[in-house]
């Protein structure tokens, strides 16, 4: 699995998975203990696992963490335009009612614009 895909999505719910299958891996390798070969083999694939699981849990952590700063750090004007009211209102529009400009003059049209506003008059 490429490593990108495995930052990709909820890392807290990929590590119970990872952690999961090196849980059956390790109770796999005490099942073949008399075997030393295989016994090493499913160890060492347990111990990936769980060391996967365990680095996608920190990682989903600092992850969580660092949004929290974000949020923090962010005025509460820019969270209410990025995360939606569901009133509809865009972030421009939003700005336009702040800083109180409410139309842009319209720029002048072009002369290809002009040319066939003409022709098809």
């Amino acid at each position: 699995m490429n490593p990108r895909q495995l930052l990709t999505g909820n890392p807290k719910r990929s590590s119970m998975l990872y952690l999961g299958i090196g849980a059956i891996s390790l109770l796999k390798a005490l099942a073949v203990r008399n075997d030393k070969r295989r016994f090493k083999r499913e160890l060492l694939d347990a111990a990936l696992f769980l060391g996967v699981g365990i680095a996608l849990r920190k990682y989903g952590s600092l992850r969580e963490q660092k949004q929290q700063e974000l949020r923090e750090s962010v005025p509460d004007v820019l969270l209410q335009a990025l995360e939606g009211d569901g009133s509809g209102d865009d972030f421009a529009s939003m700005a336009k009612k702040r800083f109180g400009r409410e139309s842009e003059p319209e720029p002048e049209p072009s002369l290809r614009a002009r040319a066939t506003g003409f022709v098809r008059s």
